[in-house]
């Protein structure tokens, strides 16, 4: 299958609109061209400052325009964050993201996260980070240190974004991905579903995302968790076929990419989960919380992996276990 950046919304259109089956069947067929068939990548995601965001996003707890109810947390401790990596490395994650609820980092911050990805990065597992707008000096920075993904999702088609958020334009997201790009960082983008959007949105979303200069290596797909005291907490519920459509179609536009089952996982069936990866999801965040919502915990993924006949991707081995591999051959 060709890797396209060209795909126009008529084309993302008439895929989203096949017969669900055919859609999913496709999907499939994309996924095992280029991703082994039962494998899925698992990461571990851990709020590092929880609250006080001064961004106004209607769908989140952390912002400091609503009343969530949300406690507000400093930054945590470095040696607390390697802990919960060391768990996460443990229990089968290959990716450890941590999150802060910022605009951007200031340079007070810089030390302090570059620290974090080193220690993490050191335990051998890859390393995430979502804090964010970034300058293309702060992206550097946390590139040499060792991140290898920054997120940073367009939460919705450019249309819909002004309904969502006013105190960061569409064109501030995507100035950020390029900072990411310019130093050779990977780049972690997606979207929410179920924001109050209608399919053409949902297919803006995707067509913003396909035609980057280069796709996305992850995409989350979160399916909106309503909030109490945000401004969507009463938006209808998207149905999940149509979550699932918007993955399919996400796997078969940008077929290199990881897939990622994210927020709302918690509220699928285990039927709903295995439709999702039949349609080219291959990723998800495992644990008991996705920074301020619930997840499905990481006793349920792994029951639903052997009812599935799933594996989790292998974390790489560490520096120190390469060493010793090195000298005993």
């Amino acid at each position: 299958m060709q890797v396209r950046n060209d795909w126009t919304r008529e084309e993302i259109q008439a895929l989203y609109e096949q017969p669900f089956l055919d859609l999913v069947f496709e999907a499939q067929r994309a996924h095992r061209e280029h991703f082994e068939a039962n494998m899925i990548q698992v990461s571990t995601l851990l709020s590092i400052k929880t609250g006080k965001c001064p961004e106004d996003c209607k769908y989140c707890s952390q912002s400091v325009h609503y009343d969530s109810k949300l406690e507000a947390e400093k930054r945590i401790a470095v040696d607390k964050v390697i802990s919960e990596a060391k768990e996460a490395l443990e229990s089968g994650s290959s990716r450890f993201c941590m999150g802060a609820a910022w605009r951007n980092p200031h340079e007070r911050d810089m030390p302090y996260v570059l620290e974090m990805v080193r220690e993490v990065k050191a335990l051998g597992l890859e390393t995430c980070m979502t804090l964010g707008m970034l300058n293309e000096s702060q992206a550097g920075r946390l590139h040499e240190a060792g991140l290898d993904y920054y997120n940073h999702n367009l939460d919705t088609s450019r249309e819909y974004y002004s309904h969502i958020i006013s105190t960061r334009t569409f064109d501030d997201r995507l100035n950020t991905l390029d900072h990411v790009r310019n130093v050779g960082m990977k780049v972690c983008s997606g979207g929410i579903v179920g924001l109050g959007e209608n399919r053409n949105d949902r297919i803006g979303l995707l067509q913003e995302l396909a035609t980057l200069p280069a796709h996305p290596e992850s995409v989350p797909i979160n399916m909106l968790v309503p909030i109490e005291g945000t401004p969507l907490v009463d938006v209808e519920k998207l149905d999940v076929t149509e979550w699932i459509r918007t993955i399919a179609v996400a796997r078969i536009i940008m077929p290199l990419s990881y897939i990622r089952l994210s927020a709302g996982r918690e509220a699928l069936t285990d039927s709903d989960q295995a439709l999702a990866f039949m349609a080219g999801a291959n990723s998800l965040f495992s644990g008991e919380k996705l920074l301020t919502t619930p997840n499905a915990g990481e006793g349920k993924d792994k029951q639903l992996f052997n009812k599935l006949g799933l594996k989790a991707e292998k974390a790489k081995a560490t520096a120190a276990e390469l060493s010793v591999d090195a000298m005993a051959s």
